[in-house]
């Protein structure tokens, strides 16, 4: 039973790992789509660097609002 238990939070932790990747992939390819114009030299310019970091902010901003209102829904909704 205790090895249940393991295996159970292993996966779990598996799981998260997964939804943590595909978070960072889509706002990797989001931002880089959105704030580089051109291809790359050997670092971004100014306006580049301020655009990705902005649009990293926003993005996660977002995303706890959207995680803030699915808890609101999900304690309102009956069992």
């Amino acid at each position: 039973m205790a090895d249940n238990a393991q295996m159970q939070q292993f996966l779990e932790e598996e799981k998260r790992k997964a939804v943590f990747n595909e978070v960072v992939a889509k706002l990797t390819d989001t931002c880089f789509e959105k704030c580089i114009t051109y291809a790359p030299g050997s670092s971004f310019s100014r306006t580049e660097s301020s655009c990705l970091t902005n649009c990293a902010l926003r993005y996660l901003e977002s995303g706890q609002v959207v995680l803030g209102g699915y808890k609101t829904w999900a304690a309102g909704k009956p069992a």
